[in-house]
């Protein structure tokens, strides 16, 4: 394979990815339904994990395929054997932790539930992006626009809080419950700052490249954001420990701090959408519809996410489908439509997508969205009858309480189903593109 071709190569299996976390999260919510549902061959306990690897995996490849693209366009190239050194060690390492979910082999804390032993390929993978990044940038540090350092923050927080998150391996961490607990919640929030300084700082390049502008990216402004942003990975992790017994004072810093959530990146997108010309979107059709998509989300999950940062309302929605709904919409209306737009970008860029391609993404495009939208509805609204159930009201049992809503679970998986349909066309139309152009540059 052509050193040119790995960029494309991480993108390529990241959409896989995204493809499978859809069907194992889909196999979860029919469990829901039919309690008894493949349970002896994909229980609950191995899909939910599944889900997340193959999701988190969806985000991390197609946000480094993308860095790795947009590095070939530098006066100094990337090192490509560094690049596919960083792809193999992903890969095999991925199929490894695959394999250990599938014959129930677990070791790890929640969201990083693999045994402890692959914390080190994964790191060596970082690391391998790490020293590719900075030896490819370095030479333009002094004049770094905002994205620069978005991506460069982001590797270095993740190699930082991913070994955090580990350090529950010490006996120091493990013999003490609460600071155990409170440590994993603050290296969990953390590496999801880390990586979305990741996706968020390709949204700034494409934005920027759709609009053939780079003035904001080295604005003022822009950087006043990125510090903001930079304190919320820092510091808003603590907004997910308020129940835990720790200090007052962390939690008034983190409630403080977690009132800016969101509206960093939704600046940034209001302001290139208002700045926007209209002659430059023809270019970038599908990139600019799954930004402008991506700016209504971020709005919807800004009024979510602010209310549930107040402590009295997090006491009620914490441990809640409302706080599944704000990851959904983090995780699928946020990011994943950033990532989209930077797939498409790169994809219309190169003139690879016909207009039956577009045509064809664009209306499954709009299928997804409505679909979408109910789904993250029915979350809320379960989470808010959990949380009454739980404070309010418990004349019930609680396996009666869950049968109660066993239509509501009916309709989440309806619109599970739909939500997935309309990925699904869009990510194998993107795929068949890919395959094609890997296939005659093999």
């Amino acid at each position: 394979m052509k050193d040119k071709n790995y960029p494309f190569c991480f993108i390529a299996v990241g959409l896989v990815c995204l493809v499978l976390g859809l069907c194992c999260g889909l196999l979860a919510g029919f469990q829901y339904i039919i309690p008894g549902f493949i349970k002896s061959l994909l229980p609950f306990n191995a899909l939910r994990p599944l889900h997340t690897l193959f999701v988190v995996s969806w985000i991390l490849l197609s946000a480094i395929g993308g860095i790795y693209y947009y590095l070939n366009f530098t006066e100094k190239k990337a090192n490509p054997k560094l690049i596919s050194l960083h792809f193999w060690i992903f890969s095999i390492t991925g199929i490894g932790i695959i394999i250990s979910y599938l014959f129930g082999y677990f070791g790890g804390k929640e969201y990083l539930e693999f045994p402890f032993h692959f914390y080190f390929p994964i790191m060596l993978g970082w690391i391998v992006f790490g020293i590719t990044y900075f030896k490819t940038t370095s030479a333009t540090f002094k004049t770094w626009p905002v994205y620069y350092w978005m991506w460069g923050t982001g590797i270095v927080f993740m190699i930082y809080h991913f070994t955090e998150a580990h350090l529950w391996l010490l006996p120091h961490f493990r013999g003490h419950f609460i600071q155990n607990m409170a440590m994993q919640w603050k290296a969990g929030g953390s590496y999801v700052g880390s990586w979305n300084m990741l996706v968020y700082g390709t949204s700034l390049y494409v934005i920027s490249k759709i609009s053939n502008d780079d003035c904001y990216a080295s604005s003022k402004k822009a950087f006043f954001f990125y510090f903001l942003g930079l304190t919320n990975l820092m510091f808003g992790w603590a907004h997910h420990i308020y129940i835990i017994p720790t200090s007052p004072w962390i939690r008034y810093v983190a409630y403080a701090i977690s009132m800016t959530e969101w509206i960093i990146l939704f600046s940034i997108l209001y302001d290139w959408k208002k700045k926007l010309g209209k002659e430059t979107i023809p270019n970038y059709p599908l990139a600019y519809r799954f930004m402008k998509l991506a700016n209504f989300w971020v709005l919807l999950n800004i009024i979510l996410a602010l209310l549930i940062s107040i402590p009295s309302i997090n006491l009620f929605t914490h441990g809640t489908h409302i706080t599944v709904a704000h990851s959904m919409g983090t995780t699928i209306g946020i990011n994943t439509l950033i990532l989209l737009s930077s797939v498409t970008y790169i994809l219309e860029s190169a003139n690879l997508i016909s207009i039956v391609a577009k045509r064809k993404i664009e209306s499954s495009l709009r299928f997804f969205n409505i679909a979408f939208l109910g789904f993250w509805l029915t979350l809320l609204i379960l989470g808010a009858k959990k949380g009454f159930w739980t404070y309010c009201c418990r004349k019930i049992s609680f396996g009666e309480f869950q049968d109660s809503l066993h239509w509501m679970y009916v309709l989440f998986v309806f619109f599970g189903i739909g939500m997935a349909v309309g990925l699904f066309k869009i990510v194998f139309e993107l795929l068949k593109i890919l395959k094609k152009h890997l296939k005659v540059n093999l």
